[in-house]
């Protein structure tokens, strides 16, 4: 399928990639087939893990026109060397990333499902809003979940919990942004969580400038 949605300003850009092709497909799609990825993607045993590692490649190779390796810190977070911000997601069928040069970055992308609902109490506080209609009700939740994984990914705490240390100001669902804050940290900080609804996938984002 290729470049789903994308979206670029000055200072970052994001993009969806929806993922149809095999492994060799999407290696095809990269300078020189892949050939630097070749190595370090067969370490996955899974085909559908190693799919998404390779779909973010392209993307980010869609996306900048650079074919730059992503290096990790020791807590997993991503980055490149060059100093450009970057955060990536992946879920059942879509792969996400977002690049800055502003300052931090953050993305998630959910699946739609109904199984958030049994984590729902590990994540959701009792002052964060839920609608009463079902169908809105696990939209809402994954946009709860998405966004704290969004500002999870922003922040340099270690043992973050979910329901005590981040809040969601959800309060309606007809697109733009809401407010998400973490406590975690000595002096907090406060988001602006931008998000979309897709029939298939809930997806939020922010950025944190300098």
């Amino acid at each position: 399928m290729g470049l789903y949605k994308q979206f670029i300003t000055a200072g970052y850009r994001w993009g969806i990639w929806k993922i149809t092709e095999t492994p060799d497909e999407l290696l095809a799609l990269l300078p020189d087939h892949g050939a630097m990825y070749v190595h370090e993607s067969d370490v996955f045993k899974s085909d559908s893990r190693k799919t998404e590692w390779l779909a973010v490649r392209v993307l980010l190779f869609t996306l900048t026109g650079e074919n730059e390796p992503v290096h990790y810190h020791p807590s997993g977070k991503p980055y490149f060397t060059g100093g450009t911000y970057l955060s990536i997601s992946h879920t059942k069928g879509y792969a996400a990333v977002i690049v800055g040069k502003t300052g931090e970055v953050g993305i998630d992308i959910e699946k739609t499902g109904e199984r958030v609902h049994r984590a729902a109490p590990k994540f959701v506080r009792d002052d964060e809003f839920l609608p009463e209609d079902p169908a809105q009700k696990t939209q809402a939740l994954l946009l709860i979940w998405s966004a704290k994984e969004t500002m999870f990914k922003c922040m340099d705490e270690e043992a973050v919990d979910f329901r005590e240390h981040l809040y969601v100001g959800l309060s309606q669902m007809d697109g733009g942004c809401f407010s998400g804050k973490e406590t975690r940290s000595p002096r907090g900080k406060t988001y602006v969580i931008n998000y979309m609804l897709d029939t298939d996938f809930v997806m939020t984002w922010t950025i944190v400038p300098k």
